[in-house]
């Protein structure tokens, strides 16, 4: 198995995602190769928690355009991990005041 950091590459916190936060689901941004298995298996290293199911999506590349220049953005994947009711909660995803 690959290096569980080198998987998951960032969280993805958006006014949908801290939706599903009461419902222990949480959005990662991951490698394009990824699979499912294989981002469960990095989450559960990584956070010391139990995962319940994950789903994945890939996000398709969007044309973009500066002045005249024209390109697009970069294909990205991302998970939405669902964690057991009896783990812990992650703790990056909590607003500290």
């Amino acid at each position: 198995m690959r290096n569980p950091r080198d998987l998951i590459k960032r969280p993805v916190i958006t006014e949908r995602t801290s939706e599903f936060i009461e419902q222990r689901k949480y959005v990662f941004e991951v490698e394009l190769k990824a699979n499912k298995t294989e981002i469960k298996q990095a989450i559960e290293q990584i956070f010391k928690v139990k995962v319940v199911g994950v789903n994945t999506l890939r996000m398709p590349a969007k044309p973009k355009r500066y002045g005249r220049h024209s390109g697009y953005t970069s294909e990205w994947k991302k998970a939405i991990v669902q964690l057991s009711e009896d783990s812990k909660p992650l703790d990056f995803f909590e607003a500290s005041v």
